[in-house]
């Protein structure tokens, strides 16, 4: 198994962009010992250790979200009972906080399978609005900021008609809803628009007592923890939804918004499956790994993902209290599935696979097992029983075989 995935990621790595300072070299690799997870039982890592371990990400990774922002307001602003040639349900909601008026609110798309009653339901954020998701053709546009991308047809920062649909080989819906699952989304750039001055138009500005002109200190929260936020008021809405079944909720992300999910995962219990799509560093790969993006690297392109302390491991990760073989274990006993792409070594898949491996400790305390295997398996080879993973063919993004998986996985463990 070993030698076929490392044929196939010695020929990938030929197509790799070389960049300046980045290692690619295995041999190279940190070798600084991973914090100590110190287990005792599963009532301590309960009680105490997971306790503590969440506000050493509070503390040095992604800030701590505030408490209490009052009650969110929702009013389902439109339903379409026959959507995608009726095999489902379709509602927008739009979700917004009363006590801070100044936050625009975040539009949900609902789609829930009409041959189930009451669905479990897949969680995430679109890094393209509503209307790239979906094909379908009457979707409002999104009118928030988003990235420059001639690709994506987004030209002035702008969703523009060519827009629609770009993203939907991301969202398997008609897959999903077929296998019984809902599906509830929103565009990331409704909570906060993703550049470094978008939380002066987002959540973090309207509910900060300085607004914009709040100067960020550490231990207060970045993007990826008001992201995260939004995904809970997401699961928030779906509690009260009929056509859901709000105990099964399963939350996703792919690339930076793999790092959200896991985030929102460590946060919020109510989520009883988390996935991470190639989410990289910061996300589910080891940061003590010198094996593409580093600390340093990320928290120079993108400082406010994350409270201002991260950027200070920049280059020294061994002085950092936390590793991310901490951060999945965050999830125990709940299942976590981590998914790599052999060709996108910038998220480093191994480092992915190890932090899933050594969190398996963590799921032992509940008698439950993690990956079950001690090298990292061949592409496009998933393992793992409570901790699932897999490293499939092709490059950084999510595909069809990526969602079987997931889909696999949650019927497993949901009895679906």
């Amino acid at each position: 198994m070993r030698t076929a995935f490392f044929t196939l990621l010695a020929a990938t790595a030929l197509a790799q962009t070389p960049r300046p300072g980045v290692n690619y070299d295995e041999s190279k690799v940190g070798n600084d010992p991973l914090p100590d997870l110190k287990l005792t039982t599963a009532e301590e890592w309960t009680q105490t250790r997971r306790p503590e371990i969440v506000k050493l990400f509070e503390d040095h990774v992604f800030g701590k979200t505030p408490a209490n922002l009052g009650a969110p307001k929702f009013e389902v602003t439109a339903t379409k009972p026959d959507a995608l040639g009726g095999i489902a349900t379709r509602k927008f909601i739009h979700i917004s906080l009363p006590a801070y008026p100044a936050w625009p609110g975040m539009d949900v798309m609902l789609y829930t399978p009409n041959h189930i009653k009451r669905a479990p339901c897949f969680v995430g954020l679109s890094f393209g609005g509503n209307h790239a998701v979906s094909q379908e053709t009457d979707i409002p546009l999104n009118t928030r900021w988003m990235r420059e991308s001639k690709e994506k047809n987004i030209v002035d920062h702008k969703a523009t008609e060519a827009t629609r649909g770009t993203e939907s080989s991301r969202w398997a819906l008609e897959m999903i809803l077929k296998r019984g699952f809902a599906v509830a989304t929103a565009y990331y750039g409704d909570i906060e628009p993703d550049h470094a001055d978008g939380w002066k138009d987002g959540l973090r500005a309207a509910v900060s007592k300085d607004g914009a002109n709040t100067v960020w200190k550490d231990g207060e929260w970045g993007a990826i923890g008001a992201w995260a936020w939004g995904l809970s008021r997401i699961a928030d809405y779906l509690q009260t939804d009929a056509q859901v079944d709000g105990k099964h909720l399963a939350v996703i992300g792919h690339s930076r918004l793999g790092k959200t999910s896991l985030w929102a995962g460590a946060q919020d219990e109510r989520f009883g499956f988390v996935i991470s799509n190639n989410s990289g560093e910061g996300g589910a790969a080891l940061m003590r790994r010198d094996f593409g993006e580093t600390t340093a690297i990320i928290t120079k392109a993108f400082p406010h993902w994350f409270t201002p302390k991260y950027a200070s491991y920049a280059g020294n990760a061994a002085a950092c209290p936390i590793d991310m073989h901490m951060f999945i274990a965050l999830a125990a006993p709940r299942p976590i599935y981590i998914a790599s792409a052999a060709e996108d070594h910038w998220a480093d898949p191994k480092g992915e696979f190890l932090s899933g491996k050594f969190a398996g400790p963590v799921y032992a305390l509940f008698g439950k097992k993690g990956v079950m295997v001690d090298e990292q398996p061949a592409i496009d080879t998933p393992v793992g029983d409570f901790v699932g993973y897999h490293v499939r063919t092709g490059k950084h993004d999510v595909t069809d075989y990526d969602w079987k998986q997931y889909l696999t996985f949650a019927a497993r463990h949901w009895g679906r």
